[in-house]
């Protein structure tokens, strides 16, 4: 097989790549080592930022995200009992976020691809990238029980952080950055209507907990426990009433129950692979970078960074200048670093660290009362949580 962009991976980035690349008239494969049914139902992220609705739209997988999607002005700040609103048009120009899930954006381009864009293999399994550092990269992949071989002029890898992209670049030239942390998230799907209409992130002594949602029927919230719990140790009225104990208030706000459907723990960390290009071989998403969730950042980052190697590519074919492709990782870390600045500010700023001293418990309450009572503060965090600019 031949194609110019070799796309491993059919998350939202592989996936949306493909679309960027079709839409500009260049040729692309994707490969992913699942099946359709696991990629469409895998839960991942459900907040997208402004800039990564504006792409969609514009890619034309915008429709159903437009019809269904929650579109959300704010967040609420909860600590000591109390409640702030974070009101994100009013403080960034106009700019919103969505509510709608990783899920529901890869049905919606899987269902592009499949009736006019490239070849999209499910259960392709990518064995090795080979010959990153020449004109002519190719991708050695499982399908069907049979060995083949995709031959490109570029590979993507959007295939996570345990896929085979960054493994093809040499030792010498990798530079890891990483913080793990000693807490994670228990996350719970519940048939229950959202107890507030938007996210309320709320700091406790207990610790941090999360109200956010999937629908108008079905909520999404998350406790943060000790590194390692295991998700069934925790029996459903436990895990709502530390919810309720978390989300307190001294006014009349009640957490609504209903029956439980999923839980999971995931771990928290942060991890940059730099740079994020070698030869012809280009890192997005997970590939190449992972943030704490706390930040809504996952999904969003890897869009800038499709988009910044579409823009890149559709200016190679149009001007013969490489000049774009060759600052790509550049240009992708600066938006990468500064998502990792501010998931790891409200990471810190939220949760409670297990040795935390009693002057650091008081350092991340003054933290909290200056963000909600300046708008310099606020203004920070809501450019920040509804997205910096793609380049």
């Amino acid at each position: 097989m031949r194609t110019t962009v070799g796309i491993i991976g059919a998350g939202p980035a592989g996936l949306l790549l493909a679309r960027l690349l079709h839409n500009a008239g260049i040729d692309s494969v994707v490969l992913e080592s699942r099946d359709r049914a696991y990629v469409e139902r895998r839960q991942r992220a459900g907040i997208l930022e402004q800039g990564t609705v504006d792409v969609l739209r514009a890619a034309g997988a915008g429709d159903r995200m437009d019809r269904e999607g929650l579109r959300h002005d704010g967040i609420e700040l909860r600590f000591a009992r109390r409640r702030h609103r974070v009101d994100f048009p009013a403080l960034t120009g106009g700019r919103s976020v969505m509510v709608y899930a990783q899920t529901e954006v890869c049905k919606d381009l899987i269902a592009l691809q499949l009736e006019g864009g490239g070849p999209l293999l499910f259960e392709a399994e990518a064995l090795a990238v080979e010959g990153a550092d020449t004109d002519r990269p190719c991708v050695r992949f499982r399908h069907q029980g049979v060995e083949d071989v995709l031959e490109c002029d570029y590979v993507v890898g959007c295939d996570g952080f345990w896929g085979v992209a960054r493994q093809a670049f040499p030792a010498s030239l990798s530079q890891v950055f990483e913080r793990t942390y000693p807490f994670g998230w228990l996350g719970v799907l519940a048939d229950v209507p959202p107890s507030h209409d938007e996210l309320v992130y709320a700091r406790h002594d207990r610790g941090f907990a999360l109200l956010s949602m999937r629908s108008p029927s079905v909520s999404r919230l998350y406790l943060q426990v000790p590194e390692g719990t295991d998700a069934e140790t925790w029996s459903d009225e436990e895990i709502w009433d530390e919810l309720e104990r978390r989300f307190e208030t001294d006014d009349d706000w009640t957490l609504r129950r209903g029956p439980i459907t999923q839980k999971s723990v995931t771990p928290m960390r942060s991890f940059v692979h730099e740079p994020m290009r070698h030869g012809r071989l280009f890192l997005a998403g997970d590939a190449a970078h992972i943030v704490p969730p706390t930040g809504a950042k996952g999904l969003n980052l890897a869009v800038g960074d499709v988009v910044t190697f579409a823009r890149a590519l559709v200016h190679e074919r149009s001007t013969g200048s490489p000049e774009l492709l060759d600052a790509y990782s550049r240009t992708c870390l600066r938006r990468v670093w500064q998502a990792e600045r501010f998931s790891y500010d409200m990471t810190t700023l939220l949760h409670t660290a297990p040795d935390a001293t009693p002057f650091e418990d008081r350092v991340q309450l003054a933290r909290l009362e200056r963000l909600t009572s300046s708008r310099a503060a606020e203004t920070d965090l809501a450019e920040g949580y509804t997205g910096f600019p793609f380049a």
